[in-house]
């Protein structure tokens, strides 16, 4: 999806990269291939060109850094296809406060699909493991994590960046018009959580947190099986939100007129 893209060029929205793509102008190379596109001056066209150029080294360098911040942040879904296999799915749970008001993140779960880690706080949860453990990867995967888990994390412990592209599966649901919290979505989509957890929410994992400050280990292991969940299920309704994303743009129907594979 990536190299359909145009509107990560400056001046560029939905409806002329649509546009360009009824003209047959698909991907990248089809654009830098054109002299000239109707409703682009030549002067634009040339700096278009180069910046599509240094979009393309990176993409050849897999630089989701670079592509992270050439793109605008609400098309980072559109990365998802290429890096999936280097994604990390990431969720917190806190102590129920604000950072303002003394809140602290009290556990961090990391998973890619394959190998999960639990962060917990007082245990192995720093900046410098989560950075740690956040190394490698090439995209960011959350449920609302644009509007909490990220700047939660930035605001609370100094030193933890986060400078890959970001696909928030909650604004990618609003975008689609689909309602519902995590869980509400989890349950349209026929995902199903571990009996041990069903029913818990945020407030019982901050109630959680208080019994396991005080040595309930069953309240500990209850929490961070809550957490597991959380972010167990994150990677497959990517899968899912990517591709209704995708064909809600349009592209499909006209890589299939002309041709293309998938892209």
């Amino acid at each position: 999806m990536i190299e359909n893209t145009f509107s990560l060029l400056p001046g560029v929205g939905e409806k002329l990269e649509r546009r360009l793509w009824q003209k047959g102008v698909l991907t990248w190379d089809d654009f830098l291939a054109s002299r000239r596109l109707e409703g682009i001056s030549d002067e634009r066209k040339q700096l278009y060109d180069q910046k599509l150029g240094l979009c393309k080294d990176a993409l050849d360098a897999r630089d989701s850094v670079y592509l992270a911040h050439a793109i605008k942040r609400r098309e980072h879904w559109r990365l998802f296809d290429l890096f999936r296999g280097e994604a990390v799915c990431l969720d917190i749970e806190t102590n129920g406060l604000q950072p303002s008001q003394g809140g602290y993140p009290t556990v961090v779960g990391l998973s890619d699909g394959h190998d999960a880690v639990t962060l917990v706080r007082g245990e192995n949860l720093t900046s410098e493991t989560l950075n740690r453990h956040l190394e490698g990867y090439k995209l960011l995967i959350t449920f609302y994590g644009a509007g909490f888990d990220v700047p939660f994390l930035l605001m609370t412990m100094p030193g933890v960046h986060f400078d890959i592209p970001h696909f928030d599966l909650c604004f990618a649901a609003k975008r689609l018009d689909l309602h519902g919290g995590l869980k509400s979505l989890e349950a349209q989509f026929g995902f199903a959580r571990d009996a041990s957890v069903q029913g818990l929410s945020g407030y019982d994992a901050v109630r959680l947190w208080q019994r396991a400050r005080y040595g309930d280990l069953t309240a500990r292991e209850l929490l961070l099986a809550y957490n597991r969940e959380d972010v167990a299920y994150l990677l497959p309704m990517a899968d899912i939100l990517y591709d209704k994303l995708k064909s809600s743009t349009g592209i499909m129907e006209h890589l299939v007129g002309a041709g293309h594979g998938n892209a």
